[in-house]
């Protein structure tokens, strides 16, 4: 038997993911996401014809890693390059690639309207509750409680206002079919996560609207947590803010 016909390979590199080397921290949900989006785009077929839209923030720098056409956005701007793309070719896939310091904050008008048209654009949200990039500042989506360089005390909702979350805030919208907020924190959840990112891609292949998937990560660094650690954090305070679940389906998909 020959060595090729005696070993078969079952787990490899996606096609959608270059050969790169990682800048992201320890322990930080980024890689994780990276690699769903890439399984999902080639198993799918759609590596050929996707532009993504990556903004400043932690993942800017995905045009490094996926390999597939990409289009940066000026901070918070993602949704409004990716409404342009899409209409001008409508042909193509678009998704944007958006942390919660620019989809929830500086973002947040681009969001809204951009779901309240129904725009086809399939964006993947990821909320690791804190501004990764710019040093651990108090986010939007900071929890009640949580310590910020911006909150060195913790979050208190008289003094910076209560969490928002956007997603439930989007799901409001009339032009939104899909929204589900997962977390990357277990096989299962991995998952299920994978599962969800399939789904909103298939929403805009059959033109219903506007879709989100948030997926809780976490921050080990600007937590000041050991990897570990962070991963506990999302499943025990984290999820009780936001909590895992289907926030909205019009699909009528099983």
């Amino acid at each position: 038997m020959s060595a090729e016909a005696a070993y078969k390979k079952v787990f490899g590199r996606p096609e959608s993911l270059k050969p790169a080397m990682t800048h992201y921290c320890p322990g930080c949900g980024h890689s994780i996401a990276h690699r769903l989006v890439a399984e999902c785009l080639d198993e799918m077929g759609l590596r050929e014809i996707t532009i993504g839209v990556p903004p400043v923030g932690c993942a800017v720098l995905a045009y490094n890693y996926f390999n597939f056409d990409m289009v940066e956005a000026p901070h918070g701007r993602a949704l409004a390059v990716a409404t342009g793309i899409k209409r001008v070719l409508p042909e193509k896939f678009v998704l944007t690639y958006q942390g919660d310091g620019d989809l929830a904050a500086i973002g947040t008008a681009e969001t809204i309207h951009s779901a309240n048209r129904g725009e086809e654009i399939s964006t993947i949200y990821i909320n690791n509750a804190i501004y990764g990039m710019t040093g651990g500042q108090m986010a939007p989506t900071t929890v009640l409680g949580q310590e910020a360089t911006t909150a060195p005390m913790g979050r208190e909702a008289k003094l910076h206002g209560w969490p928002i979350d956007i997603s439930r805030m989007v799901a409001l919208c009339e032009g939104v079919v899909y929204i589900e907020r997962c977390a990357l924190t277990s096989i299962k959840q991995i998952r299920q996560a994978k599962k969800a990112i399939r789904k909103s891609f298939q929403c805009q292949l059959d033109h219903l609207g506007f879709s989100l998937v948030e997926l809780l990560s976490p921050c080990p660094t600007n937590w000041k947590l050991s990897p570990k650690e962070a991963w506990a954090w999302v499943n025990e305070v984290m999820t009780k803010t936001y909590p895992i679940g289907v926030i909205k389906d019009t699909t009528g998909y099983s």
